[in-house]
């Protein structure tokens, strides 16, 4: 009998980094996927994207919806209630015998939470991370603590894990899974995106991506006004992507829609895709912003970029990252080193910090042969 393998999923972002993942799986003789859908996926404000699932030809086995109704904090720490709820039916009707989540949301935590009662074993991906400007940080580590097998995209990480008391046999490093796309995606032409997304590639074109720092959440409006003024004062073509369901976020989207209706150059995608998103980073000059993308995928790339602020702060980085704050003179400052000849030179050759994107296998291969009776009784190991 093949062992059910409950994976969860609830933004695009995370949902591209599970894929190959779960193809993994459904081609085990081994395991069987279960695929619970929840978060933004189900949202109509960010585009229903639980139907590019479907597209991809995953079946899904569950929807929880967790009444996303706005992105405040009072109706985030609502819908982990009512996520918590949808969790525990759909695994009192699935019966998995290991859920599998990836990172550090909120509906991560809710889905880890409802697992407790029920004794399923938890593999949690990117575990033992640091991202001090954001309330993650808090939600990582608690889910970590709860889970028991981790999969890690460093070496550095798998020694957070363990200096946390949990056993090393539990610890593995993989590395990053977005890696895998890099060498599996099958890339637009640069002509191909310059007419999908109406921008001129024989120019200067920079990526940019901005979450809420959920840290700094009264500071949300001003930051990305910052951002806006740089970019209008550096004068290149921008691609903006949308901000995360993290609260705030919605706020952030409204004003770069604004200045993308005011100034040409500015571009605004709620979601460009996976396909479309890496081939922005093959053909883009530079990425500009606070997503975790830009600290591990970028580098395979040899892309410079422009990381702002604190959400990422305490991640490795590997050589090509400029960081800087959130005064509009200092991003403008870092957008014109990391464009420079000096700057694209020292880069040259990079090796990524997050491996080489061998990263369903080593797991699928860990999932068939694990012990999960083994895997539920804990200790803490301080060794």
């Amino acid at each position: 009998m093949k062992r059910k393998i409950a994976i969860v999923t609830g933004t695009r972002a995370e949902y591209g980094l599970l894929y190959w993942i779960m193809k993994e799986i459904e081609k085990s003789a081994k395991l069987q996927l279960q695929l619970i859908v929840t978060g933004m996926h189900l949202s109509p404000q960010f585009g229903n994207t639980y139907e590019q699932i479907e597209r991809d030809e995953f079946n899904i086995d569950k929807k929880v919806d967790m009444g996303i109704l706005d992105d405040t904090p009072l109706s985030v720490a609502k819908s982990m209630g009512i996520a918590v709820m949808g969790f525990a039916q759909a695994y009192q009707e699935l019966k998995p015998d290991l859920l599998m989540i990836l990172g550090d949301r909120y509906e991560m935590l809710a889905a880890v939470s409802a697992a407790i009662p029920f004794n399923i074993p938890v593999a949690h991906i990117h575990g033992g991370e640091i991202t001090e400007g954001a309330v993650d940080e808090q939600i990582r580590h608690a889910i970590t603590k709860i889970s028991h097998v981790h999969f890690v995209s460093a070496e550095q990480y798998a020694q957070n894990i363990r200096k946390m008391g949990e056993e090393a046999w539990r610890v593995f490093y993989v590395g990053a899974p977005g890696l895998e796309w890099i060498q599996k995606n099958k890339y637009l032409t640069r002509e191909e995106l310059a007419r999908e997304l109406g921008i001129d590639l024989k120019q200067k074109v920079i990526l940019a991506t901005f979450h809420p720092v959920t840290l700094e959440l009264e500071e949300a409006e001003k930051y990305i006004e910052n951002i806006i003024k740089a970019i209008i004062r550096a004068n290149f073509q921008v691609i903006f992507t949308g901000a995360n369901s993290d609260p705030c976020g919605m706020s952030i989207n409204k004003k770069i829609q604004e200045a993308s209706e005011i100034y040409n150059n500015i571009i605004f995608f709620n979601n460009l895709g996976q396909r479309r998103y890496l081939s922005c980073q093959k053909y883009c000059s530079l990425m500009l912003g606070n997503s975790s993308s830009g600290i591990i995928e970028a580098a395979s790339f040899g892309l410079p970029v422009v990381n702002i602020g604190n959400r990422q702060k305490g991640r490795l980085q590997s050589g090509n990252v400029i960081n800087v704050g959130y005064d509009e003179h200092q991003i403008y400052q870092g957008i014109t080193s990391a464009l420079s000849h000096e700057f694209r030179e020292k880069i040259k050759g990079l090796t990524n910090v997050y491996g080489d994107g061998h990263v369903s296998e080593k797991i699928v291969r860990i999932l068939e042969t694990m012990d999960f009776q083994k895997l539920r009784y804990k200790r803490l190991a301080y060794e």
